[in-house]
C-alpha cells in the first residue's frame, strides 16, 4: 500500500492576546522520516501567530524543494454549522466555506504582537446575522458589548445550529468538543477559529495549485495517492485530544499532543488507514456530504 504523504504536520493555534511561549502557546508537531525511512518527530514553539505562520511556510518550503507532500493539521474549525454564510447574506457566487473564510479574513485585525479584534468580529457577525447577542458568546467582562455577552445566553435563534454535523458525530462517541460559537474560556475554539482561518487562506493562496484543503478542495471521499501527488500541501482539521497523548518526561501537553497527533497520522498512512479516514461514514446521506463539502467541513478521524 503506498503511503499517501512523505511528512505530518500538526499545528496547535491559539487566540492569545500577548506574546507567549510554554503551555497555550503556539506548538507545531512534525512526523518525518529519515534516510532510512525511519520516523522521527520534533516539536517547535512560538510565541506568536505572526512567527507560527513564517515556520510553518519555512518547513513546508524545505519539503517542496524535495518534491514531498505534506499533510497539515491544524486544531480549529475550517467550517461553520450549515446556513451561517446566509445569515450573514455572504455572496453566493462562492462556495459558502470560501464565503466565511474572505468574510474573516476580511474583518480580523490580527498584528504581529499578537493584539487582535477577534471580540469586535464576533460582535459584528452577531449583529449581521441575529442583531442580539447570539449565537457567538463568550468574551472577558472588558469585552462584554451589547451584541458579545460574557456567559451564555440562555436561549439564542432556534434555526442556527450549535454544532457542525461532525460535532454531533463526535458527540455520538463520547467525546465532548466545543461550539464554534463560544469566543471564550477553557477549551474554547471560537477565537481560534477566527485568528486561524486566515492564516490557512493565506497559506493556501501562496501554494496556488500545490495546496488544498479537504473536504472543501477534494471531496468528502476516500483519497487515493493520485489524488494527492498534484499537491504539495493539503490542508486538514484535526483535534489532537481525541489521540490520547501522554507528555515524555519534560514534554508539556500542548507540545505532546502535536507530536503524538502527527505520529499518529503516519502510522496511519503507514498501515493504509490514513486514504480511509478522508471518507464520509457508511450511512451519510447525499444531503450531509454536500452539507460537509460546501460549508462546514469535518474532522479527520472523527
Amino acid at each position: 500500500m503506498a503511503r499517501l504523504f512523505d511528512a505530518y504536520v500538526v499545528a496547535d493555534w491559539t487566540a492569545a492576546e500577548t506574546k507567549k511561549t510554554g503551555e497555550n502557546s503556539l506548538w507545531i508537531g512534525v512526523a518525518k522520516r529519515d534516510v532510512r525511512f525511519r520516523l522521527y518527530s520534533e516539536t517547535h514553539n512560538v510565541a506568536t501567530r505572526a512567527e507560527g505562520e513564517k515556520l510553518l511556510s519555512s518547513i513546508l518550503a524545505d519539503h517542496r524543494k524535495r518534491g514531498d507532500q505534506v499533510l497539515v493539521g491544524f486544531d480549529f474549525n475550517l467550517g461553520y454549522p450549515a446556513g451561517t454564510a446566509a445569515r450573514l447574506k455572504l455572496d453566493g457566487e462562492q462556495a459558502p466555506w470560501q464565503a466565511m473564510w474572505k468574510f474573516i479574513a476580511a474583518n480580523v485585525v490580527d498584528k504581529a504582537d499578537n493584539t487582535n479584534n477577534r471580540y469586535q468580529v464576533a460582535a459584528k457577525m452577531n449583529r449581521l446575522m441575529t442583531d442580539e447577542a447570539w449565537p457567538l458568546w463568550g468574551a472577558p467582562a472588558k469585552q462584554a458589548q451589547r451584541w458579545l455577552t460574557t456567559t451564555k445566553p440562555p436561549q439564542g435563534a432556534g434555526d442556527i445550529p450549535e454544532f457542525r454535523a461532525t460535532e454531533n458525530a463526535a458527540r455520538k462517541g463520547k467525546l465532548q468538543p466545543k461550539s464554534v460559537w463560544q469566543m471564550h474560556g477553557a477549551g474554547a475554539v471560537g477565537g481560534q477559529t477566527l485568528v486561524g482561518v486566515p492564516a490557512v487562506r493565506r497559506l493556501l493562496e501562496s501554494l496556488g495549485p500545490a495546496g488544498a484543503v479537504w473536504p472543501f478542495g477534494t471531496g468528502w471521499r476516500e483519497l487515493t495517492p493520485a489524488d494527492v501527488e498534484p499537491l504539495s500541501v493539503l490542508a486538514v482539521e484535526v483535534w489532537p485530544s481525541i489521540f490520547n497523548a501522554k507528555p515524555n518526561p519534560g514534554e508539556i501537553k500542548d507540545q505532546a499532543q502535536v507530536r503524538v497527533a502527527a505520529e499518529t497520522l503516519a502510522q496511519m498512512d503507514d498501515r493504509g488507514e490514513l486514504a480511509k479516514a478522508f471518507a464520509p461514514p457508511k450511512d451519510a446521506s447525499p444531503e450531509l456530504v454536500a452539507q460537509v463539502e460546501g460549508e462546514e467541513g469535518w474532522i479527520l478521524g472523527v
